[in-house]
């Protein structure tokens, strides 16, 4: 600990966070630029809608199996280096994006992508830990909130002007320049903060990770199209589910697991990760509904659709360094439960959509829902890193950002399931109602887009439910006071848990 702080004291840190802040914030913006263009996508390389959609899933595998091995990799390699690694990766997968002559090598080049943005975010947030100290990291974790929130807001209004007057190979090419000037930068400023050892990496663990966290994530992002009875999605879930257990008993018998379960006998990491699980299934709720509604039921444009989220994300990042202070300042407590309190009301306000619902009402009710979410999310994270020793951060860091993930993708299938199945129950029984004929297009069209409002609402009900389970919760967190050493009697189960 003595060498690191020395490490720590020869380290500018504003041009250090400012570079990996860029790194951050270009690589969340890659997240969300690639969906809008995916039509235009299908028309250029002449593929299929269900092929045109592996180009999102998977950037999203690829970060389930790298996000577990993060732990490992920041205990064997330094800052600088992974950092290095990561941008560089990164950089190379958006030029291969960029030029790709088909979509083999598209896909190439977004896996590519995906293995440098993977490494990015827990890197970050291990580095913020290290670098400031207890009353400072809400304040940094905030700075860092504004990256993870603005950038996914702009990039779908962004995506939509550029497919809609350039083509969609722009989007790299603005993306490039950016990564690159970074790159530059971060071998000038980005210096070694932690200590380094030689870990044994677990082969068998990384394999059972891999195949648990992909299936997982590849079942339910594809059970919403190809359907939950399909062979090929529940022999994905069944195989993922089996190779997860079989990947948590093997993390608790070796002395070099890749993800350190023991850290959920933290009592506040534990309450804040289920917390952070919840919130996430929640807010991708939000991400995957509104822009159904505002393009399939209202038939907005995809760039007026990307305008909808804009001001709910430019007000999340202006949100999340002031948030951090009062995180300094107050604690988590009473920010969660206002936070949460926000949500519960503007996400039941989105079950009374209709098909005449104003834009305005809206842009105004997802605003002040990202308002509400802005002011828990990053302290809930970081109060819950904070509950750990700092040796144990790396592994935290890397058990939320899997956790994370692997909500956001059964958040997705799950809310688009409801609506999807509540929507066509929905519209049967207006058409049984009005007696209207399959063959009577016009009404039958018009029942049909009724039916999918009712179906969105019945999903922001379920939403809303699942923020008052978080919000019931957010009453148990405890104060804690920040964890900077490993205490003589905590639990020691791994090696590599006091070696850097």
């Amino acid at each position: 600990m003595e060498k690191t702080n020395e490490l720590n004291r020869s380290v500018k840190i504003v041009p250090f966070f400012s570079v990996m802040m860029a790194g951050a914030l270009v690589a969340f913006l890659n997240q969300t630029l690639i969906n809008v263009a995916l039509p235009q996508i299908m028309n250029h390389l002449n593929i299929s809608a269900s092929t045109a959609n592996w180009l999102s899933t998977i950037y999203m595998l690829t970060n389930g199996i790298v996000i577990p091995v993060t732990a490992y990799l920041m205990s064997r390699f330094t800052t600088r280096q992974l950092y290095l690694t990561s941008m560089g990766l990164f950089a190379l997968g958006t030029l291969i994006c960029a030029i790709a002559p088909g979509f083999s090598v598209l896909l190439i080049g977004r896996v590519v992508q995906a293995v440098g943005a993977g490494i990015i975010f827990p890197l970050m947030t291990n580095v913020i830990f290290v670098l400031f100290p207890p009353n400072r990291r809400g304040f940094a974790m905030g700075i860092f909130g504004v990256a993870m929130n603005f950038a996914p807001a702009i990039g779908p209004p962004l995506s939509g002007w550029v497919v809609q007057n350039y083509s969609w190979r722009t989007l790299f090419f603005i993306i490039l320049p950016i990564a690159i000037v970074d790159l530059i930068f971060a071998t000038i400023f980005v210096k070694n903060v932690t200590e380094t050892s030689r870990p044994k990496l677990d082969t068998l663990g990384v394999i059972l990770s891999s195949i648990g966290f992909g299936g997982i994530l590849y079942g339910f992002s594809t059970g919403g199209t190809k359907g939950w009875d399909s062979v090929e999605v529940l022999a994905t879930l069944a195989v993922g589910a089996i190779s997860f257990v079989l990947f948590i008993w093997r993390q608790l018998s070796t002395d070099h697991p890749i993800l350190e379960f023991r850290i959920f006998r933290y009592p506040v990491f534990t309450l804040t990760m289920a917390i952070n699980i919840i919130v996430t299934m929640a807010l991708f709720s939000g991400m995957i509904l509104m822009p159904i509604y505002m393009q399939n039921v209202r038939g907005f444009t995809p760039l007026m659709s990307g305008l909808m989220l804009l001001p709910g994300g430019i007000v999340m990042g202006i949100m999340s360094p002031i948030t951090g202070r009062l995180f300094d300042r107050y604690g988590v407590k009473w920010l969660a439960l206002g936070g949460l309190a926000i949500t519960i009301v503007t996400t039941y306000a989105l079950t009374r959509l209709e098909l005449d619902t104003t834009f305005t009402y809206v842009v105004t009710v997802y605003t002040i829902r990202s308002f509400g979410m802005s002011i828990l999310m990053m302290p809930i994270f970081t109060a819950g890193l904070n509950d750990l020793p700092l040796a144990m951060n790396k592994f935290g860091t890397a058990m939320v950002n899997t956790f994370r993930m692997v909500a956001g993708a059964v958040g997705t299938a799950f809310f688009v399931s409801i609506m999807t199945n509540k929507g066509l129950a929905h519209t049967k029984a207006i058409m049984a109602a009005g007696q209207i004929s399959p063959a009577d297009k016009i009404h039958a069209a018009l029942a049909a887009r009724e039916g999918t409002v009712m179906g969105i609402n019945d999903a922001f009900m379920v939403a809303t439910y699942l923020a008052a389970v978080a919000f019931i919760l957010a009453f148990f967190i405890q104060k804690t006071t920040p964890r900077d050493s490993l205490p003589e009697k905590a639990v020691q189960p791994a090696k590599t848990a006091t070696q850097s």
